[in-house]
């Protein structure tokens, strides 16, 4: 049964709101991270660690904030990332989010490991969506899901390269999480399929060709790129953009926070493919430090969960919308009319806000 809608006022609380409407394990599995969590934290308190160049006197108002990226339009900088399990929190799953992701007007990000197969997803709502690809070492499922993503309207292909093992999440063994079995790995009898289903441990730049030659020509995005070389590596094998994200701290812990890596990797990348970013998203002014140190798009994961705990659909629209609100306040108390003007703000490191870059 739906559980009524509660007040919120920023996703800080939206998460402590959730608390109480998730059974623990889920809970745990979706807000935890990894090992002693140090990147987890991280990812929030890299973002305190730097500071705005605050224009005023520009005689400019926000404009709209409309953003393409591979054909789709957006009506912020801002999608719903790709996450495991939404039926943890919400009897409809994906589905539900993908209602919540259209009714604000962005895109969704499914993944491999989604509650629900591709198509049902695919079909929920006319929303634009990117299917976020996990290789496992059956080669012949790996072919099939891309072509099945193709096949359902999916617009680009997410691979995600950080996941050769799962991390080392102790809550989850100690509340003996079982999940329930991904809809893409269940037959029609409604029993899981006989696959190879593990994470492939060796995936390389050669899957890069994989991946692109069994998704019929869909852009592909590398997801997981947190250094330099490996930014470097995989635009010399012709991605069409790179996702810097460090799996939300629930891969390898003692990584630095994503914020961090976004500067790095910007630095490298220096607009020759979109760069997307994920990690630690909460604020407004985070999308606004995330856009001015180089990512053209921001992903948002647990806050899309909770709210989708607390109202369903509406709640996934409600967090969306919330971010977009703080942002248009930053960029007004900024003089960042566009996202051109983010993108031209110094941002200041350090406690006495100095050396400026961006």
């Amino acid at each position: 049964m739906q559980q009524p809608s509660a007040k919120f006022f920023n996703l800080l609380e939206l998460e402590d709101l959730a608390a109480g409407l998730i059974a623990r394990p889920a809970f745990d599995y979706i807000a935890r991270g990894a090992g002693d969590e140090q990147t987890l934290r991280e990812n929030r308190i890299a973002f305190s660690r730097v500071f705005v160049d605050q224009r005023i006197l520009s005689g400019k108002t926000v404009q709209n904030l409309q953003t393409q990226v591979f054909g789709s339009q957006l009506r912020a900088p801002i999608m719903v990332g790709a996450m495991a399990a939404h039926g943890l929190v919400h009897p409809a799953a994906e589905s539900e989010t993908a209602r919540g992701a259209a009714a604000y007007g962005t895109l969704l990000g499914v993944s491999t490991v989604a509650t629900q197969n591709l198509e049902q997803i695919a079909s929920a709502s006319q929303g634009d969506k990117w299917f976020q690809c996990y290789l496992t070492r059956d080669s012949g499922f790996n072919r099939e899901l891309l072509q099945r993503a193709k096949a359902a309207g999916y617009k680009a292909i997410v691979l995600t390269a950080d996941v050769t093992v799962g991390g080392n999440r102790e809550h989850d063994r100690r509340n003996a999480l079982r999940l329930p079995t991904p809809g893409n790995f269940l037959g029609n009898d409604g029993c899981c399929r006989p696959l190879d289903l593990p994470f492939d441990s060796r995936i390389g730049l050669d899957s890069l060709e994989f991946v692109r030659m069994h998704s019929a020509g869909l852009p592909l995005i590398v997801k997981g790129v947190t250094t330099r070389a490996d930014a470097r590596a995989v635009l010399q094998h012709g991605v069409d953009a790179i996702h810097v994200s460090n799996h939300g701290g629930r891969q390898l812990d003692g990584s630095p926070a994503a914020f961090d890596s976004l500067q790095r990797v910007a630095d490298e990348v220096r607009g020759q493919v979109p760069l997307l970013f994920d990690s630690g998203i909460r604020r407004g002014l985070d999308v606004f430090k995330a856009i001015a140190a180089g990512a053209d798009l921001v992903a948002i994961g647990r806050p899309v969960l909770y709210g989708l705990a607390l109202n369903g659909w509406q709640g996934v629209q409600a967090v969306l919308e919330q971010l977009e609100q703080e942002l248009r306040i930053v960029m007004q108390l900024c003089g960042a009319a566009t996202l051109a003007d983010i993108r031209n703000t110094p941002l200041l490191h350090g406690a006495s806000g100095s050396e400026p870059t961006g």
